[in-house]
């Protein structure tokens, strides 16, 4: 789940992660009224840093993080699972409410993110002792929860960006590269993600994934845009957009 941290100019700094339900639909501002000053899976970070920038801008504090608005779920851990005191159909809804928990177990520590919350949600199993209860197994958790830890990046996702930048002028790719070039190098890495997908190997997916925004950062950058510029656009489009999934898409409404 990513975290977004939104301002209304003049008005207030908090934190949504649904900037049309909440921002638009609940205070009444439209796209245009406001701005994103911060976006993270990590809701830690973006709960520090809500209050950090409250103070900055002069506005009323939080007296709360973001984090500790929501009721802390209950987890019953033995040696093998991990057990949470909710039913499989509600399971999405009671992680996501608690991102960034943290629990021991005798494989580990874990936490909840987003990476984490699918696993799990793809894992979990019912209870055959109450149908009101699902869990995990998890030393099966604990080798994807290490596997994962070894190849997430810990840099903030908005920084990555102008790094990416300063990385590729550096080495003279906008110099000396052409949007040509990129592209080609973006189909080449879609076809390592169609690969990786294919062979269902999450390590090789999140590597192809990167690359990609890698090359789209720099193909952007040669075509004298912001790759940020390109994602807040279209996000301005598909926030007002309509539909419904068919078929494992979503197809959008006609006008």
């Amino acid at each position: 789940m990513t975290y977004y941290l939104y301002h209304i100019p003049g008005k207030k700094i908090g934190v949504t992660c649904n900037l049309n339900k909440r921002v638009t639909l609940t205070q009444g501002y439209t796209a245009d009224e406001y701005e994103v000053l911060d976006q993270s899976d990590d809701i830690d970070y973006i709960s520090e840093k809500e209050i950090e920038l409250q103070k900055s801008y002069g506005y009323k504090v939080d007296r709360k993080l973001y984090k500790n608005l929501f009721n802390i779920m209950r987890i019953n851990v033995t040696e093998q699972t991990s057990t949470f005191a909710c039913p499989l159909n509600q399971l999405q809804g009671y992680l996501e409410k608690n991102m960034g928990l943290e629990w021991k177990t005798s494989h580990g520590n874990f936490k909840l993110d987003a990476q984490t919350i699918q696993w799990i949600l793809d894992n979990a199993k019912m209870s055959m002792y109450n149908d009101k209860r699902s869990y995990i197994y998890n030393k099966a958790f604990a080798e994807y929860f290490k596997a994962t830890r070894e190849i997430k990046c810990e840099k903030k996702p908005l920084k990555l960006f102008e790094q990416i930048r300063d990385w590729a002028r550096e080495r003279g790719l906008y110099d000396k590269g052409d949007v040509n070039t990129q592209y080609v190098k973006l189909q080449e890495e879609a076809g390592e993600l169609a690969k990786a997908l294919l062979q269902d190997n999450q390590p090789e997916v999140m590597d192809a994934i990167g690359d990609m925004v890698v090359v789209l950062t720099n193909l952007a950058h040669q075509r004298g845009v912001h790759i940020e510029t390109c994602i807040a656009e279209a996000y301005k489009v598909i926030s007002k957009r309509t539909g419904k999934m068919i078929n494992g898409t979503f197809v959008k409404d006609e006008e």
